[in-house]
């Protein structure tokens, strides 16, 4: 089993830059060309471009700009329950969706519209329920193996969403509605199937919504979703895919402007507030 890998990027005065294990890679070294590599290759490649330069600065969303974001949708017993409760007009589609032989799978960003760790989330100006959903995210090389995960926030409009399923793209994919971070763990895709997952969001200091899960209370293997995304699409820079929630606030609850939204899966915490 290859020991964990701590990945992160950087602003620097050179632009940005990526770092394993807080030491700088090398200047040209992006996570797209790491991803273009077999795994054995990948960490090799790693080992060989490491400096004894400690990282610094400013973190930046761990992906590149030109890679891109699916997710996956009711992969877990209570997001199937909280999508049927939301839709009026189709709670059917999501019980067979959840039953089905093929996942739900959608585009959620591109690199460059994804947010990292400390930078703003937003609640789209025409959405009245707004809620944050964590999400383990998996990082996929370009041959459709599991390199590693981050955390991720697949910031969402229910009430979007549930008037008309054909609305999913609108409720879904705005500025500021898919927050990634703080950096990647390298590891084995063994180790990501039972990771705690927990979410918290304040405002004003208090706690108003929390809640807790693991990945193993997910009803897809991992590997059975990555196999759906790559079966008729390339990924030639690799890509990531959220894989679901487990944990949904009651219909009372929405996001507000100043809220923060603090996202543990495994060893890493995500952060972001409402803009």
């Amino acid at each position: 089993m290859q020991d964990a890998v701590y990945l992160t990027r950087h602003e620097t005065a050179e632009g940005a830059r990526w770092a394993a294990d807080n030491r700088f890679l090398s200047p040209d070294l992006n996570l797209a060309h790491l991803l273009e590599l077999p795994r054995e290759t990948m960490f090799a490649e790693l080992a060989a471009s490491r400096t004894g330069d400690p990282a610094a600065g400013t973190l930046l969303p761990p992906i590149d700009a030109a890679q891109e974001v699916w997710a996956s949708g009711v992969t877990y017993l209570r997001s199937r329950q909280a999508r049927e409760a939301e839709s009026e007009t189709s709670a059917d589609v999501y019980e067979r969706v959840y039953d089905a032989e093929r996942p739900e799978l959608f585009s959620k960003a591109v690199g460059w519209r994804v947010v990292g760790h400390g930078m703003p989330i937003r609640v789209r100006r025409d959405s009245r329920w707004t809620v944050p959903e964590p999400e383990l995210t998996l990082v996929i090389n370009a041959h459709a193996e599991i390199v590693g995960y981050t955390v991720g926030n697949d910031v969402s409009s229910r009430d979007i969403e549930g008037e008309n399923p054909l609305y999913l793209p609108q409720a879904k994919i705005y500025d500021g509605s898919c927050a990634l971070g703080p950096g990647i763990v390298l590891a084995d895709a063994d180790t990501l199937k039972d990771l705690p997952i927990a979410v918290e969001t304040t405002r004003r200091g208090k706690t108003v919504f929390e809640g807790d899960t693991r990945s193993s209370q997910m009803k897809r293997p991992l590997e059975e979703l990555v196999s759906f995304l790559y079966r008729e699409t390339t990924f030639p820079h690799g890509a990531f895919l959220m894989t679901g929630t487990g944990i949904v606030p009651s219909d009372g609850f929405t996001l507000q402007t100043g809220d923060i939204v603090r996202i543990t899966i495994g060893t890493m915490t995500l952060e972001n507030q409402v803009a």
